[in-house]
């Protein structure tokens, strides 16, 4: 039997997106009505981002060059499944991290006239696209773990149909 995993849906990844937006949305209503903070995640964040996104796309190039014939190093098998799972995990992250401050931001839209300080949505405004790099690499480096149909492999051929004289098949 042989297992596949399956790949992102980008359906998914806007489900996320949605269900966080919304969750941001919503907790960041009730910090304000308590006065407290926005819950955004610190600019040094961004340094925790950019260092998944780079080991990813560095395993998936790896991957890549394997898949794409070069050859002179085994990859080991184990390797590009989790490079193939961290990818998709990128993504999603990158998908929950982008509607969070997305909820956050259409949250403080209506109040940017009134600040005088705009650095919390600049703020913002990297985190989201921070989390559009990591979904962009996700997806990108799942791709480089597809391996392309064998040609060596017959494809199957279809079995004629059987004619039947009146007579009902049962199986």
């Amino acid at each position: 039997m042989r297992s596949t995993m399956r790949t992102i849906r980008p359906t998914w990844l806007l489900a996320v997106a949605i269900s966080a937006a919304v969750i941001g949305w919503v907790v960041t209503e009730l910090t304000s009505r308590a006065s407290l903070a926005l819950p955004v995640l610190p600019l040094s964040s961004l340094v925790t981002m950019g260092l998944i996104a780079v080991v990813c796309l560095i395993l998936g190039l790896k991957v890549r060059r394997w898949r794409d014939g070069n050859r002179d190093r085994v990859l080991d098998p184990l390797l590009a499944a989790r490079t193939l799972v961290l990818a998709q995990a990128c993504a999603y992250a990158g998908a929950m991290l982008f509607g969070w401050h997305a909820g956050i931001l259409l949250d403080q839209l209506p109040t940017i006239a009134l600040r005088a300080d705009l650095g919390v949505i600049w703020q913002i405004v990297a985190l989201l696209s921070g989390g559009v790099v990591m979904v962009a690499v996700g997806i990108a480096v799942e791709r480089f773990c597809k391996l392309p149909p064998e040609d060596s492999e017959p494809t199957p051929k279809p079995r004629p149909k059987r004619e039947s004289h009146g007579e009902e098949e049962f199986a």
